[in-house]
């Protein structure tokens, strides 16, 4: 490593280990949490709602790509160390981004209303949202200082803070009827907690700053960056603004929630490794056989959670929508939920490979890659949604994931990763765990006692089966997790 860098590589590894450890320790916290909140929500909340709240939210989520500039990821993948000068000077230009977006945001919000026909507690909605975003962007310095520490336990807290807060605060509000509204009082909830929290755990004076070499120093990576960042909100959010005029609102809400629970294990366990490992690989971006094995491990820790948690739910939810009378409106996301779920395999695997590209400088790369899946997003999902309604905009989301095979080809040129050892083990796994379930499934009737009887047989299935393919490499994973956890 050069002799500028803050850290020495076996720092580096142990700082991340601890930090997959904390952010995943936060994540089965808040499984429970979320995993009670998405269920009673789909009692409470009807499809058209959780419509409107994904389509304002996009259209918040569209703004904020436009207030960074991609300056946050280049202090987190900056080499050298970083200056008073350039926190400040990030800070600076972010907030002057932010006022000008939520200015727009208000004063095209007459239009946005009249466009898409919303309520005027949708269009609150859309305020608060514009609000928490500020909030939200008053936390980046501090996290922008732990993650380039990769002290991702302190992010870990106030991440179940906030989350808790928003949690509780959503179902609360939904329970009493408050419908949509329930959503604006969770994410101005959730937006204070998260801020006092972040500046408790990393204390930063804000100020005001403006130099021309750092802003340039920064913007030399953050560009690219945030081009790549632009292609992947067109391609997500850009989409979904699109769908809600084609599917209508109702239809739109079956989409959504089939896609919040068929990317529910990839927000469960593969954001905080693809968040831990951003820093970390940019840390090594000059050792090549330290990346190969890191990259091929963290495929394989996140695949190993993901493909079995995906088999579970596919062969799961008929019987969850059977017992519980207030789920029978959700039958018809049942398709949409199977059809996401091939893109979901894919985006289990790939979203680590750009994250790779990112971190070792090839943006360029990554953003010939995002140019790709959102051409084919734009190309392919709204006119199968004109032609097959909400199944075939679930299948276009298929077919775009299933061109994830080129990011998989071009990266394996960079890094010499084991596509086998990260993924294909898992995979096998979890195919012979879902056909287990099948057949389990349809031996059993309906009932509550069923589906926990199905989870014990997965879990003993997969198990079985993971640990006859990857024995030596789960051992010898768990003994380097603990040196590295236990370690000073």
């Amino acid at each position: 490593m050069d002799p500028s860098d803050e850290m020495k590589i076996e720092l580096v590894k142990k700082r991340a280990v601890r930090g997959v450890a904390a952010l995943t320790g936060r994540h089965f916290i808040l499984y429970g949490v979320s995993f009670l909140a998405q269920g009673l929500l789909g009692a409470f909340l009807n499809p058209e709602e959780w419509g409107v709240f994904a389509l304002v939210s996009a259209v918040v989520n569209f703004l904020v790509y436009f207030s960074d500039v991609g300056l946050a990821a280049s202090l987190i993948q900056k080499r050298e160390k970083v200056t008073e000068e350039d926190l400040k000077t990030t800070f600076t230009v972010q907030q002057f981004l932010v006022i000008t977006l939520l200015a727009i945001l208000f004063l095209t919000s007459p239009l946005i209303k009249s466009t898409y026909e919303l309520s005027p507690v949708a269009l609150q909605l859309l305020y608060a949202l514009g609000f928490s975003f500020f909030l939200s962007s008053l936390k980046t310095i501090p996290s922008v200082l732990l993650e380039r520490k990769i002290k991702f336990e302190k992010l870990a807290l106030a991440s179940i803070a906030e989350n808790l807060a928003y949690n509780i605060v959503l179902v609360y509000f939904a329970w009493q009827g408050y419908g949509i509204s329930s959503f604006s009082y969770a994410v101005l909830f959730r937006g204070v907690i998260g801020l006092v929290f972040l500046y408790t755990l990393e204390p930063w004076m804000p100020g005001f700053a403006f130099s021309r070499k750092s802003l340039r120093n920064l913007l030399t990576f953050g560009i690219p960056y945030q081009v790549n960042t632009l292609v992947a909100v067109v391609k997500d959010d850009g989409i979904i603004i699109v769908l809600g005029r084609l599917l209508g609102l109702e239809s739109m809400g079956i989409l959504i929630w089939a896609q919040k629970w068929a990317q529910m294990p990839l927000r469960l366990f593969m954001d905080h490794v693809t968040k831990v490992t951003f820093p970390a690989f940019s840390r090594m971006q000059n050792e090549k056989e330290h990346l190969s094995r890191s990259v091929t491990r963290s495929i394989f820790f996140i695949c190993f959670l993901v493909f079995p948690a995906i088999a579970g739910l596919l062969v799961t939810a008929p019987i969850l929508i059977q017992i519980v009378p207030r789920y029978e409106k959700w039958a018809p996301a049942l398709l949409p939920l199977s059809l996401i779920s091939i893109n979901v395999v894919f985006a289990a695997v790939t979203t680590q490979l750009t994250n790779l590209l990112n971190a070792t400088g090839r943006i360029r790369t990554t953003f010939k890659l995002m140019l790709m899946w959102a051409s084919l997003t734009w190309l392919i999902v709204p006119y199968a949604a004109m032609k097959y309604g909400v199944a075939g905009a679930a299948g276009g989301y298929a077919l775009v994931g299933a061109s994830s095979v080129i990011a998989i080809i071009v990266v394996k040129k960079v890094v010499n990763f084991s596509l086998w050892e990260g993924a294909g083990k898992p995979g096998l796994s979890a195919l012979v765990m879902g056909m287990v379930l099948l057949f389990a499934r349809n031996t059993l009737d309906p009932s509550l006692l069923s589906f926990v009887i199905l989870v014990v047989i997965g879990i003993i299935a997969y198990g079985f089966v993971i640990f006859a393919l990857a024995r030596g490499a789960l051992i010898n994973d768990v003994k380097k997790f603990t040196s590295s956890l236990f370690s000073k």
